[in-house]
């Protein structure tokens, strides 16, 4: 019995409320997301195309394994014939897979998983973070001409924009291309899978007038906010409090052409508050004072570094510190790296269902993520071998867990940016006199 089967168990068993690891990928989605982009398969092979999935996702969580081991590992092949798959072929079904059908895959059962989550709000609104990471691809002819590289790198580098819901740690969409296209470029991207009533918190560098304008135009109550850059000009309306502000900023010629339902004047609130003795500043367009008050929306911009603790899971915790990427293939880097956000996104589920299983009042982001990943790598591996009866034994002893990965509470502190010196090939003379 392979992976499929056993979650087809799964899903037999309780087919109303899903059950864990019975929310990976069903057939029936994934042959919708194939129908999306006309993936289909005609002939039956020793790897059907459905089992792909499964590869993608254990290339992210079983690192330090080939590909071929992979497959091995989780008995994802046709038994029928022989008991192994070419290496060759592997690459041939991924490049016949394409990029487009895993996307599908991803946006699919994100929507699906961040509808179960019932995820938290704050006053109303669902707290999405956005922000960019670099990702670094092997060096190959096909590579080199597909993405650029950073000056000083030896490899080519993929820029990639997530957003992500900060409480739950989900990416719910995700943009990305040659290292060269700039960050908010990507970001505009995002603006169709933004949800309503949301409010999403950006990282400084995507300070756009046009950006944030389409973003709240985009539907209902979408919400942004974002610290105030340095020398940015604006005219105050109206004070609403001591550090509480609405302010008018003015839009560029260049910005109006680019964007071109983007006004003159733009509206917007400016709220301060003084952290150890220095002024921050944030710019948002929540400009109601009685339902969004001054004092909530200043402590509001810490939740932001949820999304740099993800980047950090994914390439720290999930890939073993391995820097690299394994594919030699533009599309199948693409490929790849939606295979990754979606076996980040299983783990997460998982805790949050692990979340619902505990007596209190516990978010995701407050359990382990190495240990639950640790945990859905190890069921993952047994399925296949389990007997139909012992399964659900198995889950509930995952669930059952869950105590074990909560986290201690977090130590207030905070720490300033700075600027690493890069390293040198040979150590300074500190002594050195002057030349005569």
């Amino acid at each position: 019995m392979d992976v499929a089967q056993a979650l087809d168990i799964i899903n037999q068993i309780a087919p109303i409320k899903p059950e864990t690891l019975a929310d990976i990928p069903p057939l029936e989605l994934i042959h919708e997301a194939y129908s999306l982009s006309d993936t289909v398969t005609l002939r039956k092979r020793k790897l059907p195309l459905e089992s792909l999935v499964w590869l993608l996702v254990g290339m992210s969580l079983y690192h330090d394994l080939s590909i071929t081991d992979v497959v091995n590992h989780l008995d994802i092949i046709d038994r029928e014939g022989k008991p192994f798959v070419a290496p060759s072929a592997l690459t041939q079904r991924r490049k016949q897979l394409g990029e487009q059908a895993i996307a599908d895959v991803f946006r699919l059962m994100s929507q699906r998983w961040c509808q179960q989550a019932q995820l938290p709000h704050w006053n109303g609104l669902t707290l999405l973070g956005v922000d960019g990471v670099v990702w670094r691809t092997p060096e190959s002819d096909e590579n080199n001409q597909a993405f650029s590289r950073q000056k000083g790198t030896q490899y080519p580098q993929v820029r990639m924009v997530c957003q992500m819901e900060l409480s739950s740690h989900l990416i719910t969409a995700s943009a990305f291309d040659d290292y060269a296209v700039n960050e908010m470029v990507l970001a505009e991207q995002l603006i169709a899978d933004t949800p309503d009533h949301s409010l999403t918190l950006f990282d400084r560098g995507f300070y756009s007038l046009g950006l944030l304008h389409a973003w709240q135009r985009a539907g209902t109550e979408r919400h942004w906010l974002i610290p105030l850059k340095k020398n940015t000009q604006y005219r105050i309306e109206r004070s609403l409090g001591r550090n509480d502000k609405l302010v008018e900023l003015t839009s560029s010629p260049q910005a109006r052409k680019r964007w071109p339902e983007l006004p003159e004047q733009v509206h917007a609130r400016l709220v301060t508050r003084k952290i150890n003795g220095k002024d921050f500043a944030v710019l948002t367009s929540m400009t109601d004072p009685m339902r969004f008050p001054a004092a909530d929306i200043g402590s509001l911009y810490g939740h932001r570094w949820e999304i740099e603790l993800g980047y950090r899971e994914q390439k720290q915790f999930m890939l073993g510190n391995r820097l690299t990427l394994r594919s030699r293939r533009p599309e199948l880097i693409r490929q790849e790296l939606w295979g990754g956000l979606l076996s980040y996104n299983l783990v997460r589920y998982q805790m949050v269902e692990m979340c619902f299983t505990l007596k209190g009042d516990y978010l995701p982001y407050q359990l382990s993520f190495t240990g639950a990943l640790a945990c859905v790598t190890r069921l993952l591996v047994t399925l296949p071998y389990a007997t139909p009866g012992n399964i659900p034994r198995q889950l509930k002893h995952m669930m059952g867990m869950a105590r074990s990965l909560i986290l201690e509470p977090r130590r207030s502190r905070t720490f300033p940016r700075a600027v690493k010196p890069r390293p040198q090939r040979y150590a300074k003379n500190k002594n050195a006199a002057h030349l005569k």
